[in-house]
């Protein structure tokens, strides 16, 4: 992959073994989406839709009115904030 800003990223050949690698537009490293482009969009939609799904799966908890308003912040910013941030 090529890291541009270019409409059309330039194309590189590269061989190991007389085998030629295959050139993509993006992929994860370390939990991280790389984009050819440099653009960090489809970075914050898979942690904003992450996010999302881990509410869903706290929801239960963070809208209970019998759980101190302290417990329901302290496991929104365990389970949710990381997630936005990392």
């Amino acid at each position: 992959m090529i890291i541009s800003r270019k409409q059309e990223s330039p194309k590189c050949d590269i061989f190991i073994n007389k085998v030629k690698l295959k050139q993509t537009e993006k992929f994860k490293y370390l939990g991280t989406i790389i984009s050819n482009d440099g653009k960090t969009n489809r970075e914050i939609s898979a942690r904003t839709a992450q996010a999302k799904i881990n509410f869903q799966k706290m929801k239960t908890i963070l809208t209970n009115k019998h759980i101190s308003i302290e417990t329901r912040k302290r496991a929104l910013q365990c389970y949710i904030e990381p997630v936005l941030m990392y």
